[in-house]
Order: structure tokens, then sequence, then C-alpha cells
């Protein structure tokens, strides 16, 4: 957990987490926060899998994937591909387009010899400014008119070396969570005392009204579809979050996140609960699946959305749900970038 991006605190939060939760019956957990790339290497010897926490740059774009990779060592989620792509926003909807998947319309500039008041002006305000590779609302800023816009693209070059101005789109935020090959139920947002989703709104305590709901079947399949469409055509695996703006029973995806954050106040939890996961069987399928998806446990190998995905057992499910169901196919450590652990037992 930690590492070098300015998800930072949000890392070292998701790792917290997910450190009170893991089981301690099956897994040795070791906590490796990073403050410095060159501490990677060092920090992860003896571990048997590394279970991400990171966020950002280094940690959430594939850097810390293939360096695992290179070293043997499995890890949780997609992989380094999968990161990399759906860490750079202007890449990510590019292909997204390319599958006819709705996405608002956007710029990528990549200094500030690419600002164009004319161009946004064509693109439509408002505008969200935001870094290209950016998360968490970090530097991200709405920009209601050309007289906020240099301020806002000024802010966002500060956090990345490109960014995105992106059409605002009108309509109700959701997020859909994908794990283990299924859409866990869809959770709606609306922030509480601010314009639109910003980091205070995400996480602090009351910052945003977060709730499961229940949409129109027409809507929740073009939903479902929207979000498997991005799974597969990112190449994303194990578990991802792909969060959406909904504009008159239509999706429009705004981005798709390979290492969503696992807080007290975050999404996937709260999304996996209304599935009937615990916060430590979540953490169960999210390592059982990646050791598949690594080649390192039992069952068939899984890869994106589309393809061969592993088993998931309605006796896996009980065990998520907190209930006795005996062994549960666990079979590694857990070493996460903020969380390592060394040792996973199976037990009856």
């Amino acid at each position: 957990m930690g590492g070098v991006s300015s998800e930072y605190e949000v890392s070292l939060n998701t790792g917290k987490e997910m450190m009170k939760h893991l089981d301690r019956s099956k897994y040795e957990a070791v906590p490796v926060v990073i403050e410095e790339r060159g501490q990677l290497v060092d920090a992860v010897k003896g571990l048997d899998f590394a279970l991400l926490a990171l966020h950002g740059a280094y940690g959430e774009d594939g850097t810390v994937q293939g360096t695992l990779e290179t070293l043997g060592i499995p890890y949780s989620g997609s992989g380094v591909l999968a990161s990399s792509l759906c860490m750079d926003k202007h890449l990510s909807k590019t292909i997204l387009r390319s599958k006819d998947v709705l996405t608002p319309g956007w710029l990528c500039w990549e200094s500030m010899e690419d600002y164009s008041e004319e161009a946004v002006g064509q693109l439509g305000y408002p505008v969200m400014v935001k870094p290209n590779s950016g998360g968490s609302s970090i530097g991200m800023s709405k920009v209601d008119n050309a007289e906020g816009l240099r301020v806002a693209v000024e802010k966002a070059f500060a956090e990345d070396r490109a960014i995105l101005i992106e059409a605002f789109t009108e309509g109700q935020e959701i997020t859909c969570a994908i794990l283990g090959g299924e859409l866990l139920p869809v959770i709606g947002i609306q922030s509480l005392g601010a314009e639109w989703f910003d980091y205070s709104a995400k996480y602090e305590q009351g910052g945003a009204d977060e709730q499961v709901i229940q949409l129109p079947l027409g809507t929740h399949e073009r939903v479902r579809t929207a979000a498997f469409a991005c799974y597969k055509a990112l190449k994303c695996s194990v578990y991802a979050r792909v969060d959406m703006l909904l504009k008159k029973g239509v999706p429009y995806v705004l981005e798709v996140n390979t290492l969503p954050g696992m807080t007290e106040t975050s999404l996937l939890p709260r999304s996996a609960a209304a599935a009937g996961y615990t916060f430590s069987g979540l953490l169960d399928a999210i390592i059982e699946g990646s050791l598949r998806e690594r080649g390192e446990g039992s069952g068939r190998s899984k890869g994106a959305a589309g393809e061969e995905a592993p088993d998931v057992t309605a006796e896996h499910k009980q065990a998520a749900k907190g209930l006795n169901t005996g062994a549960a196919a666990a079979a590694a450590h857990a070493a996460a970038e903020g969380i390592g652990i060394r040792e996973v037992t199976s037990h009856v």
C-alpha cells in the first residue's frame, strides 16, 4: 500500500481495511508499505501472493504488476495490459468508442501548447477537467465557462503529464462492480453538499448517498451489457468497477477501475455486501480468483469477460457470506502493495 501517486493516503486506507478483514485462519498477512519505486523488489521477497492495495500511477498502471510477474509472485486483480489500458483514460475511452460503448465526448491535451478555448467551446460547456491517469477525483474540476478553464487545466496538469477535458453529462451516477464474471448489485450515487462526486464526497463519512438501486429491466440490461463490454474490451480479469452516468436510461461509461478503493466508505465492498459477501469473503473471492487467473490455484483459468471464467460455486458463495461450508480452496499468501500475505492454508 502507499505508493508514489497522489492517491497515497487512499491506498493506505485501503490496505488498512484489507488487513482488518483478512481471515487470519487462512492468511499470514504482512503489511508492505511502498514509498519509493526502488523499494518494491526487496519489500516483496518471501511473499507467496501480493494482495494489491495500491492506487494510481505505478500501482494501478501495470508497472507493479509487471514487476511481480518478473519476480514470479502472483498478485490480485487484472494483469499488466488491462491495468495499463484502464489507467489511461484517453486510450481506454478510445477503445470503448471503437466497440460502440457510449462514453462522453472528450479532448486529450499533453501540454499547455494544446490549450484551446475554441476546441472546448466546440465540445460544449460545462466540462470536467481531469488528469488523464489520475483517480479519486484528485486534480479534477467542473468548468462552466471559458473564464474558469485555464485554472482548471493548470490544476490537472499539476497532477499528470496529460489531461482530459470531458463533456459534462447530466444524469444519475452509478457504479457497477464485476467479480468472478458476475455483475454485483448496481449502486446509485448522489453527492451531498457537492455539485459532483469529488474527493470529499467519495471518502468522507456522509459525503454522498450511495445506495443499491433497482433499475428498470431494460435499463439494467443496457447497463449490464455496457459493463461487460468494457470488461472484455479492456482485458480485465478477476474484478473491476465500471463507473457510468445514466441519461434517460442510457448508460455512458466514465472509466473502469482495476484496483477500486476498498476503504470503509468504498463502493465495491458495499456492492459485494448487497450480494451477500462479507468483507472477508470478498477478499477470499479476490484472492482465489486471482490465483486461478495467475495459474496458481485449482479450477479453470479466467480471462476477460466472455472468455472462460472460474466457477463460483454455491459452496464458495455461502462461505463468502460467512456460513460454515467446509474447505475453501485457499492456496496462497497475500502480500499487498500495502498488504502482504505469506501463507494461505486450506481449512475445514
